[in-house]
Formats: C-alpha cells, structure tokens, sequence
C-alpha cells in the first residue's frame, strides 16, 4: 500500500532548519540579494514622485497639516526613522503649490513600472520551476506593472484618509458607568492594525498576481502577513539603530537620507523575495499530494 506523504505543513514544523537552510540557498542560487537591489534602486527613484503625486490630490480633500501627520505614520513603515526629512520635502511642494505636471506624471510611472517589472522578472526566477505551460500574454504582462503603481498609490491614499477619519472621528473619552475613560491609546491601536493589514494585503496581492499561474491565495496571505510582521521587527531594530548606533551622517553628511532610505527599501526588498521563496518551497513540499 502506497505511503501518503505528510502534509508540507508538518514537514516544515518536523523539519524547520533544513527549510530555512533549502530557502536561503535557493535565494543565494538565484542572486536574491542582486534582483532585490535592483528592485530597491527603482522603488527609490520612483517613491518620491509617488508622494508628490498622492500628496497634491489628497491637499485638495484634506488640510495640509491633517495629511502630512496622518502620512507621516505610514511613512515611517517604509523609511525608518527618515519619515520626518522625507514629509519636510513634501511639505515645501504643498507650500509652492506645484501642479501635477506632464513630467512628473511621466517620471513616476516610469520608475514604477520598472520597480514592478523587476520584481516580476525575479518572480519569475523564484518560481521558474513550477514550469507552467500556460503563459500571460503580452499585452498582460506589459499592463500588469501599471496596475500594481495604480494599485499602490490608491492604497496609499486610502490608507491616508482613512487613518485621518479615524483621528478625527475618535474622541479623546468616553463616560461608561457614570466614569470618564480615556481613548488615547485607542486610536493609535487601530491605526497600527489599519496600516499592518494593509501592508499584508499589498505583499499578498503581489505574492498572489505576480508570479505566472497565480499563487493560491492561502499561501499569498500567509506570505503577505510573514513578511508584514518580519518587517516589522526589523524596522523597529532599524529605528533604533540609526537613532542610537549610527554613524551614517558622519560618514555620509548630506546623502545620509538617501542611502538610509536605499538600505531599508533593499531590505524590505529582500524580505519580500525572502517570503517568495518560502512560498515557492512550501509549493514544492505540497506538489507531490496534488499529483
């Protein structure tokens, strides 16, 4: 009688360091650390633009100094501890006014699209062993970056106005009982969980829709929400390190900002292909149950 081979789930939770050591060569073997500054270099050269662009729109909803505090909360998810020199940039474009211009426009959806093109060709890498015959088409392919930068800035926005409803809509108390009880902690509690679902749901959608043959959506979560709460260690580790222990602005003076932020998008880069590669192991431990 044909053995049944244990769900890759239990492998994994049998065999926990021969799946991190086969997934971290596997990202060695595919020149993780090279495909994942790549990636960083782009997103730099187009996250700025991105903010100038959501920024300008949202002026138009929201008085400057609301959305500049409730941007500035997300910002620091992204670019630890450089979240204030980069909403100091920001807020001079508010002040001079500056129109949403064809170059602009132009530049931001360039090196987006790259940054999303790169990242689909190292997916591609990632996952090339699955060895799908079916195929995207060109159109689909060339379409597919746009959506994700489209995708992105709406998420961004919304995020931003929602977390600004929240600040706004949440009173600092409340009587219960006939007692006052105070809400600060509240408010910043779910802006926390809004901006941890959110990021989750990003690496998942891109997790789910990148890779030829979409990933199960189960796994694209689970991915997502690794990835989420990983970054969030290692942000917190990174904060405290360019606060306490750095000494890049010695070393770098006025360039300080733009190599800090360089080094966390790479290292957010990292995580995310790190988590790709997870998903493409634990694809592997789960083909043989499918056949």
């Amino acid at each position: 009688m044909a053995q049944h081979p244990s769900s890759p789930a239990l492998q994994v939770l049998t065999h926990p360091f021969s799946f991190t050591s086969t997934v971290l060569k596997n990202f060695r073997a595919h020149q993780g650390l090279l495909l994942a500054g790549a990636i960083a270099y782009y997103a730099l050269l187009s996250l700025v633009p991105l903010l100038i662009l959501c920024v300008i729109i949202l002026s138009h909803l929201v008085p400057p100094a609301e959305l500049l505090s409730g941007l500035g909360q997300y910002l620091e998810w992204l670019v630890p501890s450089q979240s204030t020199a980069m909403l100091g940039e920001l807020s001079r474009f508010l002040e001079q006014r500056v129109a949403i211009g064809s170059v602009l426009l132009a530049t931001m959806i360039f090196f987006s699209s790259l940054t999303f093109s790169g990242l689909n060709q190292a997916m591609a890498v990632i996952f090339a062993r699955r060895g799908l015959a079916e195929q995207r088409s060109s159109l689909l392919s060339l379409l597919l970056p746009y959506a994700f930068v489209a995708l992105l800035g709406i998420s961004l926005m919304a995020v931003t106005l929602i977390s600004i409803g929240v600040q706004a809509l949440m009173p600092e108390s409340i009587v219960l009982f006939g007692r006052p009880w105070l809400l600060h902690g509240i408010s910043g509690t779910l802006l926390y969980l809004l901006g941890l679902a959110g990021e989750t749901l990003i690496l998942a959608a891109i997790y789910h829709f990148l890779p030829v043959g979409r990933i199960p959506l189960r796994y694209a979560l689970i991915g997502g929400f690794a990835a989420a709460l990983l970054w969030e260690i290692i942000r917190h580790l990174l904060v405290w390190y360019f606060t306490s222990l750095s000494q890049a602005s010695v070393v770098y003076g006025s360039l300080t900002s733009t190599v800090v932020i360089l080094f966390s998008l790479e290292i957010s880069a990292t995580l995310l292909l790190l988590g790709a590669e997870v998903i493409a192991e634990y694809e592997r431990l789960d083909q043989p149950a499918t056949h």
